[in-house]
């Protein structure tokens, strides 16, 4: 199959919401599809429910991306591994949902090093607060002797849930917080969590991939389907 090495980038109308179709994607880098737009609840929603996201830096425009292969996890084939299980029985942790989404949102916005920077800015951050603010957006919190540990945040729409990023200050900690939304998203009857891009730390969690198609296609069901219970509650726990 001949690869998509288009040069000129779709520019989004700031008063239209119209994305490209996502079979228009750049193959390098990986998923890129339009610039502009912005970051409204209507722009997001829109781009979500089509498998699009935005992702950029500072001094970058707003920029779209379905990349393929897309990083999932499937809630019904999700395993446990045998350290995590250990740290659960330990029982050192606690897990809340919706408690700190502001306090998760600023954990995952701080450089893991003095050398690296973020793609969670002050607008990105901004956005998916508003997010939240409007029942669209959740985090999970984890919890340890009443300081915040560790968490991750995300959007939800239909039965799909979209995780955004993930942060921890002690081991295993945005660990524990997946394993717990995954579950829970599994009692409710989730068919798809969204992880975007693949990396070593998804890996290890049980994420794999499949193709834009395939992904698409679960997402499309997911959607039509009824939301998530509000408020979020934990019921699911370990043993």
């Amino acid at each position: 199959m001949a690869r998509n090495t288009q040069s000129r980038l779709m520019w989004l109308d700031h008063n239209h919401i119209d994305f490209p179709s996502t079979q228009t994607a750049l193959d390098d880098p990986n998923g890129l599809l339009a610039a502009g737009g912005d970051l409204s609840p209507e722009w997001l929603l829109a781009a979500y429910r089509r498998g699009i996201f935005p992702w950029f830096s500072e001094d970058q425009p707003i920029l779209w991306w379905s990349p393929s292969p897309r990083c999932v996890v499937i809630p019904s084939d999700f395993r446990i591994g045998r350290s995590l299980r250990k740290t659960l029985r330990r029982g050192i942790f606690s897990v809340t949902f919706d408690q700190a989404f502001e306090q998760v949102i600023e954990g995952c916005r701080l450089p893991r090093s003095s050398e690296d920077g973020t793609w969670i800015t002050d607008e990105m951050a901004e956005a998916y607060i508003d997010m939240h603010h409007l029942g669209h957006a959740h985090s999970v919190e984890v919890w340890r002797e009443g300081r915040l540990v560790g968490g991750l945040y995300g959007l939800s729409i239909g039965r799909i849930f979209f995780g955004e990023s993930m942060f921890h200050r002690e081991t295993d900690a945005s660990k524990v917080a997946f394993v717990h939304l995954v579950r829970q998203l599994e009692l409710w009857g989730c068919p798809l969590i969204d992880c975007q891009v693949s990396n070593p730390h998804l890996s290890s969690l049980g994420a794999v991939e499949m193709c834009r198609r395939d992904f698409e296609h679960l997402l499309e069901d997911g959607l039509i389907q009824p939301a998530f219970p509000q408020p979020w509650k934990l019921s699911w726990t370990y043993g």
